[in-house]
């Protein structure tokens, strides 16, 4: 049995507004670089020196929806987060106190049956317990629930932020409109720091991009759940970019831990990637390993289980203790306005681990 590594991240280091409200921009962020147990810092503008041609950046192109919504259940104000369409047409949501902050606290309980007025005119009926104590089924009534959220939305923020935030915000510059009008209820957050200055000089010195969809439900952040079934999407195209670039050397980089999951679960077991779509229930761990993802762009978060599974997964609990260590100790911002941490290959995996520091 994995046992879950312990970090302790003091409330300063937790990014509460964008980056851009902190300083220049949102590629104005700090970027943390790991090969095995070598670490090193820089800025994120540098991004291109860290990587070489023939280089993969697999990014999900899935766009974050306004998935809160205020309503009233049993009298009482709540907040509802919609996380997922299902394939009968009803939706994972979770029913929110709202707090005096302007931030949630999740309500427990049993709640089937429970109905939730919604603004105009629409309501909301849960129906079946989808996790413990806080994710269900529910039926709405409105037949366009994006259109509603578009309307009536905001996108979900937890307690660590300091305030609402508009939608742009949680957009990254690889989001594409999705069929349905479908989504993600959180941004797909390690690729948020990106600028389309920065993606054309990445193109400019042959480093290549691929899509993936993956539209995440609401995170874990604080019931450390495994992530359940999402809907995600590899593209033929990307498909064959990828298999080509790791025939020829090149390192393939998920931008996110949701760009890993989808990657993954078109990859068999031979490390060949096919074109697929549809539902993923997968869970990288260290135990199933990675099969084509060479390393990982992502945030740093706190250490819910599945996340912290998965970056074990791909550069060893070890090295990752280190980059940790080290995150702390230089003051990283933690979280989706926070720094990002890239893991590459261990270019020397006997030598002894080191630091550096370029910014």
């Amino acid at each position: 049995m994995t046992v879950r590594m312990v970090v302790r991240v003091p409330d300063g280091l937790l990014a509460s507004v964008p980056a851009e409200v902190r300083g220049a921009g949102r590629d104005d962020v700090r970027l943390m670089v790991s090969r095995g147990r070598a670490v090193s810092h820089h800025a994120f503008r540098d991004l291109a020196d860290r990587l070489r041609a023939g280089d993969v950046l697999v990014v999900n192109t899935s766009q974050t929806l306004p998935a809160a919504v205020d309503g009233t259940a049993t009298g009482r104000p709540v907040v509802v987060h919609f996380s997922t369409l299902g394939s009968d047409g009803r939706w994972a949501v979770e029913l929110r106190t709202p707090l005096a902050s302007g931030s949630t606290r999740r309500r427990t309980g049993d709640l089937a049956g429970t109905v939730v007025a919604l603004p105009g005119g629409e309501r909301l009926v849960l129906d079946q317990a989808l996790s413990p104590d806080r994710l269900w089924w529910a039926r709405a009534s409105a037949a366009d629930v994006p259109g509603l959220l578009h309307r009536h939305g905001r996108p979900i923020r937890y307690g660590y932020t300091e305030r609402d935030q508009p939608l742009a915000a949680y957009q990254t510059v690889f989001a594409l409109p999705a069929p349905g009008g479908l989504g993600s209820a959180e941004m797909p957050s390690a690729a948020r720091p990106f600028t389309v200055e920065l993606v054309a000089e990445l193109v400019r010195r042959g480093v290549q991009f691929a899509p993936v969809t993956l539209h995440t439900g609401v995170a874990s952040a604080e019931a450390h759940e495994p992530p359940y079934p999402e809907r995600f999407e590899v593209p033929r195209a990307t498909a064959r970019l990828v298999n080509a670039a790791k025939a020829g050397g090149g390192a393939i980089v998920a931008v996110g831990t949701t760009a890993v999951r989808a990657l993954e679960s078109a990859t068999g077991p031979d490390g060949v990637v096919r074109k697929a779509s549809g539902w993923t229930d997968l869970v990288v761990t260290p135990e199933r390993g990675v099969r084509v993802v060479d390393g990982l762009l992502t945030g740093l978060h706190e250490p819910e289980a599945s996340h912290l599974l998965m970056l074990e997964a791909i550069v060893g609990r070890d090295a990752l203790a280190v980059a940790y260590d080290q995150a702390l100790r230089q003051r990283y911002l933690w979280h989706e306005f926070g720094d990002v941490h890239l893991i590459l290959p261990d270019e020397n995996p006997h030598a002894a681990h080191c630091y550096s520091n370029d910014r």
